[in-house]
């Protein structure tokens, strides 16, 4: 046999045949996701879009799909493209505007082909799709690219939304100062008010400028084309202190955005104001001192403006969000549904005006309600799921939306919104069966509340055949385990014969506020206690292995991991990722201070920081963090491991600790090669501290 013989050379992985996506993390990964609905004003036209790995496989793209409403025929592709499409929006008559990379066509200047032109990385152009078919043309392209794009239903009139710089009247001269500092190589910024960073990306060097555009077309053509430079700037005087749009009337008169107002201290309130889509003038429909507005929706008459309320948190007491009803012509406000012990989100008026339909978080689910306008009530339409992108059709009678669970990694549904009576729409992604079933564990804890979790069970655990445990625990802390989620999936440790559990202790939503303020401002008391309580009940099953356990967490619950480790020897190893470990200088160094500074005071921090614990700590740990994480920035991770390795009095070679460093990945590690390596060193890391077998790193570390 010859030296380059190919039996003698070791197959290359990603060569291999692609096996099943829980067994199989190339598999896993280049899994199609749904991401989003959209609808045609006359309700004909139901869209979906779905991200997919890009040719490289190293990111995402996203396309539109077609979806039918009466779930007869299957999904069509409506979009297609290498770069792939992002932000869309329907015009009355079912065209689709929608942003996308694609090159665009040369202008033709005399004979002969023209080379079609590539966007620049910065740019953003907009393309148009009209509705009897034909090719989608560009409409309106700009340097900075677009944030968002949302339109009237009844008439051709929408809002576009742009980062803009500081300082630049015009849009001639944002794209100037744009390419002035591109050919200059400056990046600094200059900041002169809070916050300066969110999540993974710089404030200070953009604020929203928001755009008028007609979208008549005119064209014998049919083409529509946006000229910025001649489109009504909305708000122009407003600096900074713009938001978001949140919603555009049905007649197109106006729309509705958050604004800023800052205040001392670097705390800001959010509002919202009016704009006149003819005018561009802006007036404030509703500002309250410490008090942030959001998620804002428009009834079909504009008459009613239905938004979140949610009050600034104190070292004693949560926030408390609630329904806010603004009646426009009067001018009166009120809370909505104010005996409802529920944070619930708004998503549509019914046509008449007289329901709202909201999502809120509920024992371990995230249902439908319709809400009883004039008289407060909310009736739960849905039973499991969470359910999110919620389109109400044109007659009020069906609900579109996207539903997942842990048993359901995402799928395209019809409400009836009278009956409640749900049906599973033809889309165009298909799921892998799982590799074991869904239960649930309850308990109560010392002081009475009900503590209750979702628990992943592998197909082969019995009571012969135990399943060691894994606890996972959510971030947040305002949060609750009940959706899909392909960041942190319990399959992928289930298909490897593990049982997960998914607990929802104190400050955990849809469990009424008194169980969020149970553990407000004690983040070492009850949701510790909470935590040990729920495992306990686990591991008390005959299908669990009591003493084969290990513990996980991100974010909060990275926190919550870190003070685990410094409380309890129960768990063979711990992961923590993008943790909170010194809470003293994680309230000045996040992304957003003044929302964590009231409740981390010096007594709170005092007692209730992980780092102050660390010469307590016995089990292994495997830190993960990424450096363009803002929201828990990389000190955190870099205090904790080099708290860790100070401990660490032998050898060096026998470190039983991990830290797996990112240094171009964000609060959440998003592009999918390092999604392989993040799962393949959890997995590696547990068997090892489990079994005491040896670590086995990822083939590209």
């Amino acid at each position: 046999m010859t030296a380059d013989s190919t039996a003698d050379k070791t197959p290359d992985p990603d060569e291999l045949p692609l096996g099943s996506p829980w067994d199989d993390l190339r598999a896993y990964v280049g899994t199609p996701r749904l991401q989003s609905l959209l609808l045609s004003s006359d309700g004909s036209t139901l869209l979906a879009s779905v991200s997919e790995l890009d040719d490289q496989q190293t990111g995402y793209r996203t396309s539109w799909w077609r979806v039918d409403p009466a779930a007869a025929g299957p999904a069509r592709r409506m979009t297609r493209s290498v770069e792939g499409e992002s932000i869309a929006a329907f015009t009355p008559d079912g065209s689709l505007i929608f942003g996308s990379g694609r090159p665009t066509p040369a202008a033709r200047t005399g004979y002969g082909p023209k080379p079609a032109t590539k966007p620049s990385d910065d740019d953003g152009v907009l393309w148009f799709l009209p509705a009897g078919g034909g090719e989608a043309h560009p409409i309106a392209r700009r340097s900075g690219g677009w944030q968002d794009i949302a339109t009237a239903r009844h008439v051709g009139r929408a809002v576009l939304a742009a980062d803009s710089f500081p300082g630049a009247e015009t849009e001639q001269q944002d794209q100037d100062l744009r390419k002035l500092r591109k050919t200059k190589k400056v990046s600094a910024l200059l900041h002169e008010g809070y916050p300066v960073r969110f999540w993974d990306h710089d404030l200070g060097g953009s604020q929203t400028r928001l755009y008028g555009a007609d979208l008549t077309v005119t064209d014998d053509r049919g083409d529509l084309s946006v000229e910025l430079e001649a489109a009504t700037v909305l708000a122009p005087d407003s600096g900074r202190r713009l938001g978001d749009i949140e919603a555009v009337a049905d007649d197109g008169s106006f729309a509705v955005a958050t604004w800023k107002t800052p205040r001392p201290r670097g705390r800001v309130s959010i509002g919202l104001i009016e704009i006149d889509l003819s005018t561009g003038a802006r007036s404030t429909l509703v500002e309250q001192d410490g008090v942030e507005f959001s998620s804002a929706v428009i009834s079909s008459d504009g008459s009613l403006v239905a938004a979140v309320r949610e009050t600034a948190p104190t070292a004693e007491e949560a926030p408390t969000l609630q329904l806010w009803l603004i009646d426009r012509s009067s001018g009166d406000e009120r809370v909505l549904a104010a005996d409802w012990d529920r944070w619930a989100t708004p998503y549509a008026f019914s046509p008449d005006g007289s329901v709202l339909y909201v999502v809120a978080d509920e024992d371990g689910q995230a249902p439908i309600f319709a809400v009883d306008v004039a008289a407060g009530r909310a009736r739960r339409l849905t039973e499991d799921g969470a359910f999110g992108s919620l389109l109400l059709s044109p007659d009020g009678s069906t609900l579109y939306a996207l539903r997942s669970s842990y048993t359901d990694p995402g799928s395209i549904v019809s409400v009836d919104v009278a009956s409640g009576r749900l049906t599973v729409l033809r889309g165009p992604v298909d799921y892998p069966e799982l590799p074991g079933s869904l239960t649930e564990v309850e308990t109560t804890a010392a002081d009475g509340a009900r503590i209750r979790a979702h628990l992943a069970l592998p197909a082969d655990a019995s009571a012969a055949h135990p399943a060691p445990l894994a606890l996972w625990i959510h971030g947040g802390p305002l949060g609750s385990w009940n959706a899909w989620s392909w960041r942190w999936n319990p399959w992928l440790l289930v298909s490897q014969g593990y049982a997960v559990l998914l607990p929802d202790p104190a400050l955990s939503t849809g469990y009424g506020r008194d169980f969020i303020q149970r553990g407000w401002g004690r983040w070492g008391a009850e949701p510790y206690t909470d935590l040990m309580a729920i495992t306990d009940a686990a591991v008390d099953r005959d299908d669990i292995d009591a003493d084969d356990t290990v513990a996980m967490g991100g974010s909060f619950g990275g926190y919550m991991a870190n003070w685990v480790a410094g409380h309890t020897d129960r768990f063979a190893g711990i992961v923590t990722h993008a943790s909170l470990w010194n809470l003293a200088a994680f309230r000045y160094t996040t992304d957003s201070a003044t929302f964590w500074l009231p409740e981390l005071t010096d007594a709170m921090v005092q007692q209730n920081s992980p780092h102050l614990f660390v010469d307590r700590i016995r089990t292994p740990m495997l830190v993960i963090h990424g450096d363009k994480d803002y929201r828990v920035p990389i000190a955190e991770g870099l205090g904790l491991w080099a708290a860790l390795v100070e401990q660490h009095d032998g050898p060096a070679e026998e470190l039983p600790h991990k830290f797996l460093y990112f240094p171009d990945e964000n609060h959440w590690v998003l592009s999918p090669q390092h999604a392989i390596v993040w799962y393949e060193t959890v997995r590696s890391f547990l068997e090892s501290v489990r079994t005491g077998g040896n670590f086995v790193r990822s083939r590209v570390l």
